[in-house]
């Protein structure tokens, strides 16, 4: 601590036409930096956490975060990690297909990368108000899709999130406004998969 907000892999105006320049500043400069900022002054009131990483906190903060702060840092920290990854798994100039061993267990798992991509589609358009889409690996490493309300995520139940769309409102709606299907459609063309395969490869923590 204090933990920090990560600069952007890539300039604010990079993902237009598909992602706008100004929900991407917003969206990273304001709503990503708050919950930051949030989760860091909820911790001062803890400093035996000082030595926790964010996983650490999320996975455990049930047995190890103060009563009177886990809400906060449940919120605040899922909504760093979350969105600390979803500016991660996406470029400028991306889309197509993941490769390799990750492209082979979404056949093996799924059926096809179609199939994958329309359920994964149909978990981001059926989550209920605010929340996330994800990929993710379980604990035996098979592949799962999954969708959370708010800032929950895959760490709290000790899983791996491999790729994630954000589907609460501010991350659409000054483009899209209420069409979140032709945001979900656009952002697979944003789906940085060189990233969400070195994650995959990588040994699990």
């Amino acid at each position: 601590m204090p933990f920090n907000l990560p600069p952007l892999p890539y300039s604010h105006d990079a993902l237009e036409p598909l992602m706008d320049k100004m929900t991407v500043e917003i969206h990273h400069g304001k709503h990503h930096a708050a919950y930051v900022t949030n989760l860091n002054k909820a911790l001062e009131q803890a400093p035996e956490l000082a030595s926790k990483t964010l996983e650490e906190l999320l996975a455990d903060y049930c047995a190890i975060v103060p009563e009177a702060i886990r809400t906060t840092v449940r919120n605040n920290g899922g909504g760093h990690f979350s969105h600390s990854l979803y500016w991660e798994i996406m470029a400028p100039n991306a889309g197509g297909k993941p490769v390799g061993k990750l492209a082979e267990e979404i056949q093996k798992t799924f059926g096809g990368f179609g199939a994958f991509k329309e359920k994964f589609s149909a978990a981001a358009m059926g989550r209920f108000g605010s929340g996330w889409a994800w990929l993710q690996l379980d604990r035996n490493r098979k592949l799962e899709i999954t969708s959370t309300p708010l800032h929950d995520n895959p760490v709290n139940e000790c899983k791996q999130a491999l790729l994630v769309i954000d589907v609460w409102e501010h991350a659409y709606y000054l483009k899209y406004q209420n069409r979140r299907n032709e945001f979900v459609a656009a952002w697979w063309n944003l789906v940085n998969w060189k990233e969400v395969n070195r994650r995959y490869d990588a040994p699990s923590k």
